[in-house]
């Protein structure tokens, strides 16, 4: 390292710039600030990989359609996935209850798989129950979200409900 001279024949010139000891020391200063930053926004990126996937994009469910087929009731449902990646499997637990309030019918249904950045919509039946009869329907659960971020809690904690048919879809 140069020292710098304080007294004595030189005292008074003038140095030019990246000469002298505090040229070189504002620069380390510098040069270690920098590697101390990288280092904090590396462990900080470190950190929210650990993040739960709630924060990850939604998961849209909408209950939009019930119609009568046989004796049983067809629920049409349009899942939104345009702001996530593709997901393999997508299996939600589903309650019916009737308008008193009481469950009558639980079914599994397999809406997967869901492609990244994509609207899809499937076909299901209650099976045995008439859509008159039916006052809500609950998204109890998520039983499998393969390929979704965080697995299945994460995706039930992105999923949001929402109907078009006049009967809620709650979660």
């Amino acid at each position: 390292m140069v020292a710098e001279q304080v007294s004595g024949r030189g005292a008074g010139r003038r140095r030019g710039p990246g000469v002298g000891c505090g040229s070189v020391a504002s620069g380390l200063a510098a040069l270690g600030l920098t590697v101390a930053l990288a280092g904090a926004a590396a462990a900080q990126d470190a950190a929210g990989a650990g993040a739960p996937a709630a924060a990850g994009a939604p998961i849209r469910l909408q209950l939009n359609r019930l119609e009568a087929s046989g004796e049983a009731c067809r629920a049409t449902v349009v899942i939104d996935n345009l702001k996530g990646g593709a997901i393999k499997s997508y299996k939600v637990d589903l309650f019916a209850f009737d308008t008193e309030g009481v469950a009558q019918k639980r079914v599994a249904v397999e809406l997967g798989p869901l492609p990244a950045r994509k609207t899809t919509v499937k076909l299901f039946d209650f099976a045995g129950l008439t859509c008159p009869k039916i006052g809500r329907v609950l998204l109890n659960d998520v039983l499998a979200c393969e390929g979704g971020e965080g697995g299945r809690e994460g995706c039930l904690e992105r999923t949001e409900t929402e109907t078009k048919a006049g009967v809620p879809l709650d979660r």
